[in-house]
C-alpha cells in the first residue's frame, strides 16, 4: 500500500488572502520544517511567492496546474514522485468544484486539514452571485477566515451564512491590523433535544437532517416528532418507507431528498410522495440501505399530513 500523503487544503476566491496566508505558513518553521513540500498551484493571483523566505526553501518545489483537467490521479502521483514529496499544500481554484479534487486525487492523499480564505469585502458580492461556489467551498472546511475586516464588521450575517452551510466550521475573522478574533456567537438548536419528543418545526426540518447527519450518536435512543414526504422503493422489505423533505442547500439546482429509513406496520395504506405526520423513535444502526451506519425509524405513530407552507426546506 502506497505511503499516505497529507494534504493541506487551501480553498477560496481570486485576491482572497491565500497566497499570503501560505506564504507565511512557509516561512514559519513550526510548519516548513524539513519535510519535503509539493506546493500545488492551480491559480495565479496578483502577488507572487518569494521562495527565497521560506523556512527550509531547498525542500520546497512548486508546480502550476492550469487547467481542472490537470487534476488526476495520474498527474498528481506523478509530481509527487518527481519531488519525493511527504506532503502537499494545495492553492486550489475557487472556480473549480472540491468534488472534482476529492475524486479525482489519489487514494493515497489524505485532506489532513481544509482552510478557507475570504476577503471578507468581497466575500457577501461572491455568496450572492456565486452562491453554489461559496457553499462547495463552506461545506467541508474546518476553518473560514474573513481577512481585510474592518472595525464594526457586520459578524452576524457571515456567521449566518456560514452557518447555513455548516455547524462544525470555525470561524476567524483577521482585521487590517494584524489582529484575529474567532467568532463566538452561540449557535443554539431551535428544537430540544432533551425533550421527551423532540419537536421538529416545518421551518426546521434541514438544521435537523443536518444536525443529525453530522452528530448522529446523540440522537440514539430519542424520539422525534416531524412532517415529511414519503419514498417508497421497491428494494424496501415490506414495512420499511422513506420519510423526509426536499433540501435546498444554496439553489435550485442543488435540490436534494434528504430522508431517513422508517419502520411502519406492514399492513399500512402508505402511498409514494404521501405527506406524513409521524412520531418515532430513533435507533443509530448499520443498515444495508445506508450501506452503512443510520438512524433507523420505528414509527410510533403516524397520520395523513398536509404539505408544508414552503415544502422545500432551507436552512435560512
Amino acid at each position: 500500500m502506497a505511503k499516505q500523503i497529507p494534504v493541506y487544503l487551501f480553498t477560496g476566491f481570486l485576491e482572497a488572502g491565500k497566497t499570503k496566508f501560505i506564504q507565511e505558513t512557509m516561512e514559519d518553521p513550526r510548519f516548513n520544517d524539513g519535510e519535503r513540500t509539493l506546493l500545488l498551484l492551480c491559480e495565479e493571483g496578483v502577488e507572487e511567492y518569494d521562495p527565497s523566505r521560506f523556512h527550509d526553501s531547498k525542500n520546497v518545489f512548486i508546480e502550476t496546474l492550469e487547467e481542472p483537467e490537470e487534476i488526476n490521479e495520474v498527474k498528481l502521483s506523478s509530481l509527487v514522485k518527481k519531488h519525493k514529496a511527504e506532503r502537499v499544500v494545495l492553492e486550489y481554484n475557487g472556480m473549480w468544484l472540491l468534488q472534482d479534487l476529492y475524486n479525482r486525487m489519489p487514494e493515497n492523499w489524505i485532506i489532513y486539514q481544509e482552510f478557507m480564505l475570504c476577503d471578507s469585502n468581497t466575500f457577501l458580492a461572491y455568496n450572492q452571485n456565486m452562491r453554489q461556489l461559496v457553499v462547495d467551498k463552506l461545506s467541508s472546511c474546518e476553518i473560514v477566515v474573513f481577512n481585510r475586516a474592518k472595525p464594526g464588521i457586520d459578524k452576524e450575517t457571515f456567521h449566518k451564512i456560514v452557518r447555513g452551510v455548516s455547524r462544525r466550521t470555525d470561524i476567524a475573522y483577521e482585521y487590517e491590523n494584524g489582529d484575529v478574533e474567532y467568532d463566538d456567537i452561540q449557535d443554539p438548536l431551535p428544537f430540544d433535544i432533551e425533550a421527551p419528543v423532540i419537536e421538529i418545526k416545518d421551518e426546521d426540518f434541514a438544521l435537523f437532517y443536518r444536525d443529525i447527519s453530522e452528530e448522529t450518536q446523540k440522537y440514539n435512543g430519542k424520539t422525534v416528532h416531524f412532517k415529511g414526504m414519503v419514498a417508497l422503493d421497491k428494494r424496501f422489505p415490506k414495512g420499511m418507507i422513506a420519510v423526509g423533505r426536499f433540501v435546498m442547500t444554496c439553489c435550485e439546482a442543488d435540490t436534494q431528498y434528504m430522508s431517513f429509513l422508517c419502520q411502519v406496520p406492514k399492513d399500512n395504506h402508505i402511498a409514494h410522495k404521501d405527506w406524513l405526520d409521524v412520531t418515532a423513535t430513533i435507533e443509530v444502526k448499520n443498515h444495508p440501505l445506508y450501506q452503512g451506519t443510520g438512524p433507523v425509524l420505528t414509527a410510533v405513530s403516524f397520520g395523513p399530513a398536509s404539505a408544508p407552507a414552503q415544502e422545500v426546506a432551507t436552512f435560512y
